[in-house]
């Protein structure tokens, strides 16, 4: 790395000359082209250029970008809080702020040994602190030169994505999203067993789950087989005895342990002929409470009690992390977790299945006081975890799940390309709230949308599954059917809302996705959408041809620091009204961005009002929503004939599609002699069109069909 800048070294720069935004430590300052972001910095904080960019380096990143950030600490600990400035009247927000001014993202990661993150200091300071911890007590440090990467920019989007490049050349040990594929089960409609039979999952029950979505119209292209397969058994059980009879209840079976590599006795010679993907569940560390020790047949395992880190003592109280720390983990030993995902992937794979959802994974920072600390820990368990995927379910058959720890997006994502990006969808409030049914929701929909903003780089975003019979049914199906991430449902067996389910699954299985992920409109990033009784939850995404808005009206509970929990907010749950345009969405996103290049106007669907709007570029159109209720936007360019005055823009299926632009796989415009547009549908039902005069014909596949105006 470069020579470290420490704060004497006023007014140094932390950028390369092609960067238009200079960040340097002015005296006591972090100042980006004249902007001050953090003041009162102290005299122990340090910070360093980001080294050049190689000839090799260029291929991932263009420019060095930003500056590292770090610190100096008189004595050398396991754990170091130490502020690097107080931030004063700046909107932040997770990970960046967003004014007229430039944009700032902040990136915590680990370096050698330490993991870090960031933390609010005092109160009354106004004091930002940065953590560095190595979860051991055998592991030490003084010196952290490189702990917070900064960058600057002015496009909030943008910005993310190039400083996660960086980010991704220091590191080198994760991989982008777009370096990756996501697994096929992406396209596909799925169902997940979990909140049919919970624990009591049986193959009678999955047969008769499948076979009443085919008959419905809804054929599953994925089966995932949640927590319930394995076989567990109890410390005080004999090796002999599965454990899953006593295990029925959620939260019983977590302090069972893997007891053999096979599926239990209930789920034995399942197998499925007409499912595209079937997946099965299993924790990072074989099972909630590990590998039991001294069985025949497994690797060796050691009972390690959990230790918390004081900043995760202070998260949210959770069933799963209170069973395991009182019940502790059997932990297989680093060098040899490679046969532990050997023996369940391979027999996995032997039996049909073509994937797993990896689960507990921030489980390991709990578990490393003699394995070395959490990186050297996690770098060990990710890649036996990386090598197995790619050797039984070519590389990319994971669904990463209770992953929401940067250890493991620095670290475990170099293969894993899909994960959750929320909590769980919660039916009913853990906590005993009736009304949690609905404004928990709201929570889900806010939490991926946000989440997504940094998850997003590393894995692509899975918004969970959800209930089609669920009082809010339609209120997440819009929102997973602009997710641009894999639609499943949890549905009970024969429980179904299929004129629901129709409006996302194809007849074959598929469904119609967006083709990038879905994020927060800018001018939703710094609001509160869940407390503020006044903001809409914006988020937009693409399709091949059009943009879609959506609008969900999230307003009525959210995270409570004092209870330290999601709690309802009765009094924010109310009618809200937000404007939306064809500005809100950002058309060069993607891989395939959509040009919009001299279009004039656009033509806007509504697809819950059934509304369609001609708008100006700026124009902008008023969606009024009740609490828990949403609008999607179909957002299509309009083209004009060459010479003749004759506007059109492709809209896709009405009412028959909670997305109607995903239907549109190709549109060709001939403009003459004859003025004529050609476009390939994927699916049936209503095609809707913009057209300024009435076409004189309709054809579909080359025969004539009546077209209603």
């Amino acid at each position: 790395m470069a020579p470290s800048l420490s704060k004497s070294s006023s007014g140094s720069s932390g950028l390369d000359g092609n960067n238009p935004y200079q960040i340097s430590l002015a005296g006591s300052n972090f100042v980006v082209n004249g902007h001050v972001f953090l003041s009162d910095v102290p005299d122990n904080i340090t910070l360093s250029p980001s080294p050049p960019v190689t000839l090799t380096e260029k291929t991932i990143c263009d420019t060095a970008g930003g500056s590292f950030v770090g610190f100096d600490s008189k004595e050398s600990k396991d754990r170091h809080v130490v502020p690097i400035g107080k931030l004063k009247n700046i909107k932040f927000m997770s990970i960046f702020r967003f004014k007229d001014d430039p944009t700032f993202s902040f990136f915590l990661f680990s370096r050698g040994p330490f993991r870090a993150s960031l933390q609010p200091g005092a109160a009354a300071a106004d004091n930002v602190d940065v953590c560095v911890e190595s979860g051991s007590t055998k592991v030490c440090g003084d010196e952290f030169r490189s702990v917070v990467y900064v960058h600057a920019g002015d496009d909030p989007f943008n910005l993310m994505k190039e400083a996660m490049k960086v980010v991704r050349v220091h590191l080198g040990t994760f991989k982008l999203l777009e370096e990756k594929t996501p697994p096929g089960i992406v396209d596909k409609f799925g169902w997940c067993t979990w909140d049919a039979f919970y624990l009591t999952v049986h193959p009678q029950g999955i047969w008769d789950g499948v076979k009443g979505l085919v008959d419905g119209g809804c054929p599953p292209g994925l089966v995932l087989i949640d927590d319930g397969w394995q076989s567990i058994s109890r410390d005080e059980d004999p090796v002999t005895k599965e454990g899953m009879t006593a295990a029925v209840d959620a939260g019983e079976q977590m302090p069972c342990r893997l007891l053999k590599f096979q599926e239990n006795y209930k789920v034995q010679g399942l197998q499925f002929s007409t499912v595209d993907y079937v997946y099965v569940w299993h924790a990072l560390c074989g099972y909630w409470g590990g590998v039991r020790p001294d069985v025949s047949g497994l690797p060796p395992s050691q009972l390690v009690k959990p230790k918390l880190s004081p900043g995760l003592a202070m998260t949210m109280e959770d069933l799963a992390v209170d069973k395991i720390v009182s019940s502790g983990v059997g932990l297989v030993p680093p060098e040899m977790v490679d046969q532990m995902y050997e023996g369940i992937h391979s027999h996995l794979e032997k039996v049909g299945i073509d994937g797993v959802k990896v689960d507990v994974i921030h489980l390991l920072e709990m578990l490393c006081e003699d394995y070395g600390g959490r990186v050297d820990l996690a770098k060990a368990y990710y890649k036996a975890l990386t090598a197995s995927v790619r050797k039984h379910f070519k590389g990319n058959g994971v669904i990463a799940s209770m992953e929401h720890c940067n250890d493991f997006m620095f670290l475990g994502t170099e293969a894993i390309s899909l994960g959750r990006v929320g909590d769980d969808f919660w039916c009913t409030d853990p906590s005993g709230d009736p009304n949690g049914t609905f404004w928990l929701q709201g929570c889900h929909m806010v939490h991926c949308a946000y989440n997504s903003l940094w998850m997003g780089n590393f894995i692509h975003p899975d918004w969970d599954m959800f209930q089609s019979t669920h009082p809010c049914a339609e209120f997440h199906a819009a929102s997973r059917a602009i997710s641009g991430g894999p639609i499943y449902v949890s549905d009970s067996v024969g429980k179904h809302n299929f004129p629901l389910l129709k409006k996302l699954v194809l007849p074959d299985g598929s469904i119609l996705r967006c083709i990038c992920y879905a994020l927060p409109t800018r001018d939703c990033l710094f609001k509160d959408p869940l407390h503020d009784g006044n903001t809409m939850l914006k988020i937009w995404n693409l399709n091949k041809f059009t943009g879609v808005i959506g609008a969900f009206n999230c307003q009525g509970g959210g995270w409570c620091r004092e209870t330290r929990r999601n709690k309802c907010a009765s009094r924010f749950s109310n009618p809200v009204t937000t404007k939306t345009s064809p500005k809100d969405i950002e058309w060069s996103s993607g891989k395939n961005p959509i040009s919009i290049d001299g279009v004039q106007a656009f033509a806007m669907y509504l697809s819950q009002s059934k509304k369609l709007v001609l708008s100006e570029p700026h124009e902008s159109i008023e969606i009024a929503l009740e609490p828990f209720n949403f609008e999607l936007v179909t957002v299509s360019p309009v083209t004009t004939f060459a010479g003749k005055p004759v506007r059109f823009a492709p809209i896709g299926f009405g009412e028959h599609a909670q997305t109607p632009g995903g239907a549109i796989q190709s549109v060709t415009y001939t403009h003459d002699p004859d003025s004529s547009v050609q476009i390939c549908i994927k699916g049936g039902g209503e095609m809707r069109v913009f057209s300024s005069e009435k076409p004189r014909a309709c054809k579909i596949d080359g025969r004539d069909v009546a077209l209603r105006v």
